[in-house]
């Protein structure tokens, strides 16, 4: 854990990419709990219009653009940026050798592509309040599973990013959070690009993995892997 003192989520102007799925509904909720300002961006125009947030973007993490037009309504209607939390993300299933091309570029464009495009454009605003980053990675970053070759090599590739960049970051002082959790019972894997989702154990709690983040944003935890969700 950092040794700094804790980062104060109240008035803190974060934008949380993905909002509309169900881990990053469930993070806004709890930071728009806990008194931060809030740009939810996502694709989904009606589920966005649904969350408690000062601000609204519809984007595709997927258009190289976004980021811009994040920065843009980041400076319009927050007066800037003190965090990022990166809660978007697609899964497919199935062998290497049966899963399409296009499906492979996708699950790099969402999970690792996209958010890197998103991080060039956003990082001036973040070092300018020496705020912070959140990536939500996976489990399979660190235990990859058969079935899931290509899943699981675009979550390795976000938390390697992730890892690099919080050393590159460091004289900046911008924070970069990897966060690894466990199997949670989010739905995503019943909406596959692909192929059927092995049987799984039972997953965790969606809200406390998003209250458990929010945590580690506001104890300056870094590096959050599954074993943190207890």
């Amino acid at each position: 854990m950092n040794q700094r003192e804790t980062r104060e989520i109240a008035g803190a102007r974060i934008a949380v990419v993905g909002a509309t799925g169900a881990l990053g509904s469930l993070l806004s909720a709890e930071l728009a709990a806990r008194g931060a300002r809030l740009l939810v961006v996502g694709r989904d125009a009606d589920r966005l219009a649904g969350l408690e947030a000062e601000a609204r973007l519809v984007a595709d993490l997927g258009d190289a653009t976004a980021g811009d037009a994040v920065v843009v309504a980041a400076r319009e209607q927050l007066g800037g940026l003190d965090g990022l939390v990166n809660a978007a993300g697609v899964v497919a299933f199935g062998a290497l050798v049966d899963t399409p091309d296009e499906v492979i570029e996708e699950l790099f464009l969402t999970n690792v592509v996209g958010p890197l495009f998103l991080l060039r454009r956003v990082l001036p605003l973040l070092e300018e309040s020496q705020g912070f980053v959140v990536q939500l990675s996976a489990v399979v970053a660190q235990q990859p599973l058969p079935r899931m070759a290509a899943y699981s090599a675009s979550k390795a590739a976000l938390s390697a990013a992730a890892t690099a960049l919080r050393t590159e970051l460091r004289r900046s002082r911008v924070e970069v959070h990897d966060v690894r959790p466990p199997h949670t019972e989010t739905g995503l894997a019943s909406r596959p690009l692909a192929g059927e989702a092995p049987r799984l154990p039972a997953g965790k709690d969606p809200a406390g993995v998003a209250r458990r983040v929010v945590d580690a944003i506001e104890a300056r935890e870094l590096d959050l892997g599954p074993e943190a969700f207890g």
